[in-house]
């Protein structure tokens, strides 16, 4: 029954995206608005069968119907409840299921979101976009990747459950999920981005419209990379938390090309440039999402976070090209609209700062793509295979996070268009004098390495041009300076730093050692006492573990364990950890007590590694606050007219809130000549469900206000 009723579910689903496709697009073609409005309808259909599929999967799992071969492969009598419901994404079928609900779920809250407004031809397109995507992970699962299908012959009566690695560690329930919703979150915007590029609307408005959409996704797929990072370190055993490995990098280069089109897109919005680099951004992004896919599900690369290897592979990686066809194809039709009005008039402006930000998150992409993929194409060009190692990342990645740690310093503190010299010595003198004392008091201290006192120094700048950001901005706008772009975007730059600052110091200053130890003896590592009490058997019915009872600093006991699964071939290791905001200390059980009593104990002394996960939490609660309006500009406050046309841009100084909020940086259209109108629209508001611009510069010096903007004006279309 689960496997009939699943089928059933997602063929629904199916069905519905595809008739969804050709409603909306036999409505656009045939200028039918009632067809556009019954297209929209079809994403309940897609929901409903997602949601319906997904309960079938988890009714089979919790009452163990070992008839559907996904079941049979990953539950047991013996899982507990958690594991049993979190086995949905403990392989492949499953996460598959897990994604297209996910996705479900988005193209739901899009047809809430934009209900008023689905007869407007972007948001048709990005709705049959959405509805695209959806055919083809659907179609997976009626095809190479079917998660109901069924056991021919006899029956089994039990399974081997998850993976062991997979029913260890509450962090199962959490992390998966909250990866998901970042990566498939980034499928609104890149439907948007297709349907702006098909209208030929490649102005602002498509950005303004997802810009939430986006910084929700980025916050979720942050969020998901650090609970990630912290489930590797409490499970491994290896006392790290971030490796280089193949499926990190896979969720890492999507957030890498993800974060510069959040910086670069404000450039757009505010001067009317960067239009293809936004564009390609966002699709790169989306696309990255597939391409970790196939090197993550497909088997093709090693992996100790990787579970599952298919003969699905080659399908991702056709959808992959694809994608990346279709937006090449898209870019190269409209570029004759994707000129920008403007340019940069220095290199020392914020605009400059940006553009240098792309380029480094670019190279930092490509560098960590192709360190994860070389080792495809060594394979199949002459049959070798190779393992590109930490060393190589570390040593290509160090150049571009110290470039791009300066540039979180310096970036902030320049204007729109030209900084002067005056302007850039009064701006960065505390900043400056921080990181030296920073400098001085680290050398002092007895720190050595060029590598830690660089990221201290620069740490310690970057931290203190956005603290200074932060205080002027709440000095004149109270708790309101907390929030908007700008000021929740420097919270998250704190976040970054102490992440990238506490990555220095774990990794420079680790003190690593194995002591073997009879119950009631002690050993000193790093200044820290660890002593070992004696062991015992802990049996359940899930597994049997050997648990050793040490005590550290003569407070505290804690439980390194080897524990033996039913039906796992080896013994899996499970660490205890010490944690304090200064230094963690890492303990696991590396050799049973012998016949003398004598255990080994491997320990691990690391610093400062508690703020990665404070600075972790740091990023999502910054990019939660720049979501909210902050500071808007006057409306109409001109943003790119040449100097000398319009003035009194209050923004121009790089003040607090000069860029504001979610709508509330300017959109900038032809600066030019008088006869050419200079668009200031600061963003979008609504009203009763009516997008209004709020101002419009006319013939210099005029405005015009805009009520109800028609289509083109709403979204970028060419001025009149």
């Amino acid at each position: 029954m689960n496997a009939a009723l699943g089928e059933s579910a997602v063929l629904l689903s199916l069905l519905g995206a595809l008739a969804g496709i050709v409603t909306l697009v036999v409505g656009l073609a045939t200028g039918r608005p009632n067809l556009v409005r019954v297209g929209r309808s079809y994403t309940w259909v897609i929901l409903a069968g997602a949601v319906v599929a997904t309960f079938a999967m988890q009714r089979a799992l919790i009452g163990h119907d070992f008839s559907l071969s996904y079941v049979a492969h990953n539950d047991s009598t013996a899982t507990p409840l958690l594991y049993r419901i979190t086995a949905m994404w403990s392989a492949l079928e499953g996460s598959i299921l897990l994604w297209s609900l996910i996705l479900a779920g988005y193209l739901a809250a899009m047809a809430v979101h934009f209900r008023r407004r689905i007869h407007e031809p972007i948001v048709a397109w990005a709705t049959a976009v959405g509805y695209g995507v959806a055919v083809f992970f659907f179609g997976l699962m009626l095809s190479v990747s079917n998660p109901f299908a069924t056991i021919s012959g006899a029956i089994p009566t039990n399974g081997p459950g998850p993976d062991p690695l997979l029913q260890n560690h509450i962090l199962v329930a959490f992390h998966p999920p909250i990866l998901y919703l970042g990566l498939v979150g980034f499928t609104v915007p890149f439907c948007f981005a297709v349907a702006s590029l098909i209208t030929g609307r490649v102005g602002e408005g498509w950005m303004a419209e997802t810009r939430r959409w986006t910084l929700f996704a980025w916050a979720f797929l942050s969020g998901g990379i650090v609970l990630g990072a912290w489930w590797s370190y409490q499970v491994l055993g290896w006392g790290g938390y971030w490796a280089w490995d193949p499926v990190e990098n896979a969720a890492f280069i999507p957030w890498l090309t993800a974060t510069a089109y959040l910086h670069s897109v404000m450039v757009q919005q505010r001067r009317g440039m960067l239009r293809v680099w936004n564009l390609s951004l966002i699709m790169a992004t989306f696309s990255l999402t597939i391409l970790g896919t196939f090197l993550t599900r497909s088997g093709v690369l090693a992996s100790v976070h990787s579970f599952s290897v298919s003969a699905i592979g080659p399908v991702l990686l056709g959808f992959f090209g694809l994608v990346v066809a279709t937006a090449v194809g898209l870019l190269m039709w409209r570029g004759d609209r994707l000129r920008a009005p403007g340019s940069i008039d220095s290199p020392l402006s914020r605009e400059g700062a940006f553009l240098a930000n792309n380029v480094l998150f670019g190279a930092f992409a490509v560098v960590v793509l192709l360190g994860t993929v070389f080792p495809l194409i060594a394979q199949a060009i002459n049959g070798e295979q190779i393992t590109v190692g930490g060393p190589y990342f570390d040593k290509m990645t160090m150049p571009i996070v110290v470039c791009l740690l300066f540039l979180m310093a310096f970036a902030p503190v320049l204007p729109w268009r030209k900084a002067s010299g005056e302007l850039l010595r009064q701006r960065l003198m505390w900043p400056a004098a921080a990181a030296a004392v920073v400098l001085a008091l680290c050398v002092l201290g007895g720190v050595r390495g060029l590598n830690p006192l660089v990221v201290f120094a620069l740490g310690a700048f970057a931290a203190s041009s956005a603290l200074r950001q932060l205080i002027i901005a709440v000095r004149h706008q109270g708790g309101r300076g907390l929030v908007g772009r700008v000021n929740g975007g420097m919270i998250v730059h704190l976040g970054v730093i102490m992440i990238a600052v506490a990555f220095g110091v774990s990794h420079s200053f680790a003190h690593q050692r194995q002591v073997s130890l009879r119950a009631g003896q002690s050993a000193t590592v790093a200044g820290h006492q660890v002593t070992f009490l004696g062991a015992r058997d802990v049996r359940t019915p899930q597994k049997s573990s050997l648990v050793a009872l040490v005590r550290v600093d003569g407070a505290g006991t804690y439980g390194p364990a080897i524990s033996q699964y039913p039906f796992a071939s080896g013994a899996v290791g499970t660490p205890a950890v010490r944690s304090t905001p200064q230094t963690d200390v890492y303990l696991t059980l590396a050799a049973a007590p012998d016949s003398r009593g004598v255990a080994v104990i491997g320990v691990i002394v690391e610093p400062g590694v508690m703020w990665v996960w404070i600075g972790g939490m740091v990023v999502v609660g910054g990019t939660v606050l720049a979501a909210f309006p902050g500071r808007r500009r006057r409306p109409t406050a001109p943003v790119s007219a040449k100097p000398g046309v319009v003035s009194g841009d209050p923004g121009s100084s790089g003040s607090p809130g000069s860029s504001g909020s979610p709508g509330s940086s300017g959109v900038s259209g032809p600066s030019g000549p008088s006869g050419e109108w200079v668009d200031a629209g600061v963003g979008v508001v609504r009203r009763l469900g009516v997008v209004r611009r709020l101002g419009r510069v006319g013939r210099v010096g005029r405005v015009r206000p805009v009520g109800r903007a028609g289509l083109g004006r709403r979204y970028g279309g060419a001025p009149r």
